[in-house]
């Protein structure tokens, strides 16, 4: 239980250490996906501009791989940290620590986002914070399956499961900082976003609604898409 009287702070933490192996690069550039061109910017910075555009965001961490030169040629209102780890859990719970030296506490909140949702809108990420801040455990946008779910086998569907209590989960994920810290710790480096390691721990993070169009840019394809949607919002 947290003291009720103790303001908190939000901190957003964006891991862009990854390599984006399943991306490919929709012109055959080589390097991270989050760091190839979409309606103009490179992915990430699309995706920062919207936690820049949320003034109850105290910090920004980027967490990079050690020697990424990246961000050295770029200058916006946002932190690097060069402690990037082989795993996005790892590279999660290095930024955690990286927020402790800039003054964060365990009771601050924390909203993890993937680098390559770089669809997500201030209003998406206001929405969480909206929903979250006077929650127990914390939440995660999520948007509700609406496909018919099929179990596959030798590439042939061999049943059809019940879709009426799925979702897709998406980021930001928002949660006391102390908890996440404790939850990956305990979890270890296979968990793939931060609502399993604390489901693990027996918490169950509150499912705010998100949107179809905060998908994350994970194939070739999803550039196009990610593409044609961020020129129509300008």
């Amino acid at each position: 239980m947290t003291d009720a009287t103790q303001i908190s702070r939000f901190f957003a933490l964006i891991p862009c250490a990854g390599t984006g192996s399943r991306a490919g690069s929709p012109c055959g550039a080589a390097g991270p996906k989050q760091y190839q061109p979409v309606a103009g910017l490179p992915m990430v910075m699309h995706t920062l501009a919207a936690f820049a555009a949320v003034p109850r965001i105290a910090d920004l961490l980027v967490v990079v791989a050690p020697s990424d030169p990246f961000f050295e040629q770029q200058s916006a209102p946002f932190l690097i940290a060069d402690c990037g780890g082989p795993t996005r859990a790892a590279s999660v719970l290095n930024g955690l620590d990286a927020l402790f030296e800039l003054g964060a506490t365990r009771h601050d909140w924390v909203l993890v986002h993937d680098a390559a949702r770089c669809l997500v809108t201030p209003a998406q990420i206001n929405t969480l914070i909206d929903a979250c801040e006077h929650d127990e455990v914390g939440g995660l946008l999520a948007h509700r399956l609406a496909d018919t779910l099929k179990c596959e086998s030798g590439g042939r569907a061999i049943a059809t499961l019940d879709r009426s209590d799925k979702w897709l989960a998406q980021t930001p994920q928002m949660f006391r900082i102390g908890a996440l810290i404790d939850a990956l710790s305990q979890a270890g480096d296979q968990v793939t976003d931060e609502a399993s390691a604390m489901e693990a721990m027996g918490h169950r993070p509150k499912l705010v609604p998100g949107d179809a169009q905060n998908f994350k840019v994970t194939y070739p394809q999803d550039f196009a898409l990610a593409e044609i949607i961020l020129r129509s919002r300008t």
